[in-house]
């Protein structure tokens, strides 16, 4: 079974830090939750964090008001150390100190880029110390002004173990998208239209897209050979 953190940073639970629980964890608003948290916004029986191939799943158990991650709404994710769970008024950070630093060294980014809503007191946090100071809630935090990236600096891994037929289903609906995206630029690079463009795009945004296109490109090239 995996061991997992989380540190309250908002709610009537602020600054209470849950180390080493073992998955499957569940959280609601009953008594009966591995992790039962005050607020009538909350399910009674809201959300589970589980175990799969080695990484930790998030799934919104169909609660009433719903739960985001970095502030969009998700029903089913791969947590990864960093992230802010967003269930009802309260926000949970998920990963101990040492696991969000791993991460931000392996991003190569500074650990407070994976923060959004905490700081520590004084200084930045180095990987490995056990001196480290520990997080604090910065000091705009609300539950409403959080909406950072779902994956900063990185895209999502493709699934694993997959039989012959279910790579080849995440196949097509990659190259659905690959498609459309394909002539999307197509049509915004083609200056003989006859119609001009009406919707302008900020240029950090295009290149987004045309990274988005070249991400999908390596899906395919990797759902093919899975085996390099």
């Amino acid at each position: 079974m995996a061991l997992v953190t989380l540190t309250v940073l908002e709610g009537l639970e602020r600054g209470q830090v849950l180390r080493n629980l073992q998955t499957p964890v569940t959280i609601g608003r009953e008594e009966e939750n591995d992790i039962q948290l005050n607020d009538e916004r909350i399910s009674r029986l809201h959300a589970k964090l589980q175990e799969d191939h080695d990484q930790i799943l998030f799934t919104d158990l169909n609660s009433t008001n719903g739960s985001r991650v970095n502030g969009h709404p998700v029903q089913l994710r791969v947590l990864r150390p960093g992230d802010h769970l967003q269930i009802g008024r309260c926000t949970l950070l998920f990963g101990s100190d040492d696991e969000i630093a791993e991460r931000a060294g392996q991003l190569g980014v500074d650990v407070m880029s994976l923060l959004p809503l905490v700081r520590p007191p004084t200084g930045s946090i180095p990987a490995g110390d056990d001196d480290q100071e520990s997080f604090s809630v910065a000091d705009n935090l609300t539950g409403e002004n959080l909406l950072e990236p779902l994956f900063p600096g990185e895209r999502p891994q493709l699934p694993r173990d997959l039989s012959p037929g279910q790579r080849a289903r995440v196949s097509d609906v990659i190259a659905y998208m690959h498609e459309r995206l394909k002539y999307l630029i197509l049509d915004a690079n083609n200056h003989e239209n006859e119609v001009p463009s009406t919707l302008e795009v900020p240029w950090e945004r295009w290149q987004d897209v045309l990274l988005m296109q070249r991400d999908l490109a390596k899906y395919l090239a990797e759902i093919a050979n899975p085996d390099p």
